[in-house]
């Protein structure tokens, strides 16, 4: 009874995808010969085509990868995968300080195998055939390397950390593991920009000295300090173009594509800017870090309570008593669990998500030109090939961002 329930939560989130995905194909097709009145001036019949297009590919590989994810998830959960390979390491490596750690690297390499050939197809078939791609075979693979480095050089402290707590510190284990988590995401936010992301990327300090002084008097306007401008060759993997801070106290920088700098104008990405400035002044980074670390001190006091349940274990035919004794068992297990029910909710981050969208280019429209941004998002759009015509539905549940019709609509008010 209790893996058929686990059966049916898998099946019901993947068929759940499935509508979803089917919708915004639809949708997407249905309107693909038209240019939305608001953009005809901006976006020819050829580009929002192939935005209908690149939209329509992602989504229809997207219900594949959707598909992996579930039969992995059967596998593991219901076809006694997990249970399989926690008794192979157990049997084989012991239910110490070790055992934890292959137990977490079979599951890691298991879930990577799966993803990887994705994500290779995603970079050299879908990217590559609507002309996104500028990334090598080679630096492909290179990128795989450094990030199986990095993951073994921060998880492993990471997981022994974990590991030693749940042992150690009785049953308050969770609230010790909730502290070693925030330190942790804060430890991240003050080393990757400065050491992280320089191992992929080349960062130069903004040369245009006319650009630097209109975003130093932008950032002197907003009350804004960063450590540095700074120039990233984004172009070396993608033509996609972005920009973002990133950052924590004394590592917070601005980063801008050179693919952005290619595109838009001075004011436009002064406009940009003033948007993402608006995140910080308005406190949205810092209320979804807060919020983060609350839901995450939640999920870890529940499962302080679930590691305790002998029927946990026993309905993944996990013996209770070799769990206790390896008891990172009970957190894998909780954690590919948890999506099931994740996925449910996930409409309401992004309902959260794109208010404060609306609010940063609100603030963006009185410390820069609200035309600037409108024009910014139309080019970003059509160079980026991203739809102009969403699903509503399939927009509410996944969607981070307003569309561009809604977001240049509110800021014509």
């Amino acid at each position: 009874m209790f893996l058929t329930a686990v059966a049916v939560a898998i099946i019901a989130a993947f068929l759940l995808d499935i509508w979803l995905s089917r919708r915004q194909i639809r949708h997407v097709l249905a309107h693909q010969e038209r240019v939305p009145s608001a953009f005809r001036d901006a976006v020819s019949g050829e580009d929002h085509r192939k935005a209908a297009a690149y939209t329509v590919a992602k989504q229809r590989f997207g219900m594949k990868r959707d598909a992996a994810g579930a039969v992995l998830s059967l596998l593991l959960l219901v076809g006694g995968g997990f249970a399989f390979i926690h008794s192979t390491v157990t049997t084989t490596v012991g239910t110490g300080y070790l055992g934890s750690l292959a137990l977490v690297a079979a599951i890691a390499i298991i879930g990577s195998l799966v993803s990887l050939p994705f994500d290779y197809v995603q970079t050299f078939s879908i990217e590559e055939k609507f002309g996104f791609n500028r990334m090598t075979r080679r630096l492909f693979f290179i990128d795989l390397a450094k990030s199986v480095a990095l993951a073994i050089l921060f998880m492993t402290p990471l997981v022994l950390a974990a590991d030693y707590a749940m042992r150690q510190l009785g049953s308050w284990w969770w609230l010790a593991l909730w502290g070693i988590f925030v330190a942790f995401n804060v430890l991240a936010l003050l080393i990757v920009p400065t050491f992280i992301m320089p191992l992929f990327n080349k960062f130069e300090p903004v040369e245009d000295e006319s650009l630097k002084a209109r975003i130093e008097a932008l950032m002197k306007r907003c009350g804004f300090r960063a450590k540095g401008l700074f120039r990233m060759d984004g172009s070396k993997r993608s033509s996609h173009g972005n920009a973002f801070f990133t950052g924590f106290g004394p590592s917070k920088r601005i980063v801008l594509f050179d693919t952005l700098m290619e595109r838009l104008t001075p004011d436009e990405i002064e406009a940009v800017l003033a948007h993402e400035l608006g995140h910080f002044k308005l406190r949205h980074v810092l209320r979804r870090v807060v919020a983060y670390f609350g839901l995450s001190l939640l999920v870890l006091a529940f499962l302080g309570w679930l590691f305790r349940e002998r029927w946990f274990y026993e309905g993944f035919g996990i013996d209770p008593a070799m769990a206790r004794d390896m008891p990172l068992t009970g957190m894998l297990l909780f954690f590919l669990v948890f999506p099931l029910v994740s996925t449910w909710f996930r409409a309401i981050p992004n309902y959260v998500s794109r208010r404060h969208e609306f609010q940063a280019d609100s603030y963006a429209a009185n410390h820069a030109r609200a035309k600037d941004l409108a024009t910014a998002l139309v080019k970003l759009h059509r160079d980026n090939a991203s739809t102009l015509t969403p699903d509503p539905i399939y927009s509410a549940v996944n969607h981070s961002h307003p569309s561009a019709a809604q977001r240049i609509a509110k800021l014509a008010t």
